[in-house]
């Protein structure tokens, strides 16, 4: 599969010395679509499509809705449940126990779809073969890969299946070995870093310095989770 290159917010991802970098990107671009969907987009037939197919999950539903844009909101959740019910219907006039399989299904499909999850996902994509791409061709970024924080749990992961899915063999070997060494010094650091902050509730520790554990538990979950939070 090809994926477009995204040099620029990926350098601007690692300047912001986040324990994810792609976490930091998906908080960004997650944001600019809760306006882009709210805005004049909701008039686009082909991102109205895509939203009447689709819907939003629970959390993006509720993010939107937090927006405080109601109008826009309602407007796609109208057409969007007009478009569910077509779906229902045609097992109106079916017994629904002998098409059970299929009417389950239909039922799966509407639960576990989001326009914008999809979107992001899609976008994720191309900044985790950026990150191996730049890896591979510019030794400045890989000094600066090196020298990161490494990655959350879940974007650890996709970096090493698109590693598998874009390098050879003999590449493959060497940056699931950095990225390996890296995820693991990370999550060694962090792990002390959170042990010291349980640590500073011991009243023989109140005047002892804080060090980096003050957010501690704030980035250790979304070290393990990839949910800023």
């Amino acid at each position: 599969m090809k994926y477009q290159l995204e040099t620029i917010p990926i350098w601007e991802s690692y300047e912001a010395e986040t324990e994810c970098p792609l976490c930091y990107l998906e908080d960004k671009f997650e944001k600019y679509n809760l306006s882009f969907f709210l805005g004049g987009s909701v008039m686009e037939p082909d991102i109205r499509e895509r939203v009447n197919e689709s819907g939003f999950c629970p959390v993006h539903f509720g993010m939107l809705f937090n927006e405080g844009n109601k109008l826009s909101l309602s407007l796609m959740t109208h057409t969007h449940l007009r478009l569910v019910l077509k779906k229902l219907k045609k097992f109106e006039n079916k017994p629904v126990a002998k098409n059970c399989s299929e009417f389950i299904s239909s039922l799966k499909i509407i639960k576990n779809e989001c326009a914008l999850c999809n979107k992001l996902e899609e976008t994720l994509k191309r900044y985790t073969f950026t990150i191996v791409y730049l890896w591979k061709k510019e030794e400045d970024f890989r000094k600066t890969f090196i020298n990161s924080k490494g990655f959350c749990l879940p974007h650890f992961a996709d970096c090493a299946a698109m590693a598998n899915e874009v390098l050879t063999l003999k590449r493959k070997d060497l940056f699931l070995t950095e990225l390996y060494q890296l995820q693991l010094q990370n999550l060694e650091r962090i792990e002390e870093e959170i042990l010291w902050f349980t640590q500073k509730y011991d009243y023989r520790n109140t005047d002892k310095p804080w060090k980096n554990s003050k957010d501690a538990l704030k980035r250790t979950i979304q070290k393990l989770t990839g949910k800023t939070m």
